[in-house]
């Protein structure tokens, strides 16, 4: 397989910077510094016998996914957005409006892009933070609904977070996207996954 392209998004201080480097550097840092400009990461991952080399982007809040390959090319932020293999949408398990810059997201690239073969994957962070608790509602809009894969971990614990990866890169190897996780693809059904 060759490069696989992860774009991490999501809301100002939910953890991405921090699943980030806890995946590639088994790091934690406890202060929050925000993130101002695009960073990407060269991990690899194996997953059934097989080494797959990552590339991860890092980047700042984005306010919308540019909705062509004009506004991907017109402001460096988005440059490659567009491309990537895999998404993954990062919100706050303990603040709930994170999740609503989450939703837009998610509605903006499924609008914008074909996504056959394009995994999105749905992270609650901060499992660590306050009383354990399910968050249903939301797992189950992201399984059944939107069809994507959803991962709650903690970036402070190391909990997940290789699990998450190692996920993206699966879905990849079933056939990515919606058809991994059961959309319109009946023979793979039986083959979802429920982290």
């Amino acid at each position: 397989m060759s490069l696989v392209k992860v774009v991490v998004l999501g809301a100002p201080a939910v953890g991405k910077t921090s699943i980030i480097h806890q995946f590639v550097w088994s790091e934690f840092s406890e202060t929050y510094v925000p993130t101002e400009s695009r960073r990407t990461y060269h991990p690899s991952v194996v997953v059934n016998g097989r080494l797959y080399d990552l590339q991860v982007t890092d980047l700042p809040v984005v306010p919308y996914f540019p909705a062509n390959s004009f506004y991907e090319w017109s402001d460096f932020r988005y440059c490659g957005l567009r491309s990537a293999s895999a998404y993954v949408l990062v919100f706050d398990l303990n603040a709930p409006e994170t999740f609503q810059y989450v939703k837009n997201m998610r509605e903006q690239i499924v609008e914008s892009r074909n996504m056959q073969g394009v995994p999105v994957f749905v992270v609650g962070n901060k499992h660590d933070l306050g009383e354990p608790r399910e968050h249903r509602e939301v797992a189950g809009l992201v399984k059944k609904h939107w069809r994507c894969g959803y991962v709650e971990c903690s970036a402070k614990y190391n909990w997940h977070v290789g699990l998450l990866f190692r996920e993206i890169v699966r879905a990849l190897d079933d056939g990515g996207g919606l058809g991994a996780w059961g959309a319109g693809d009946q023979g793979r059904r039986d083959r979802c996954r429920i982290l």
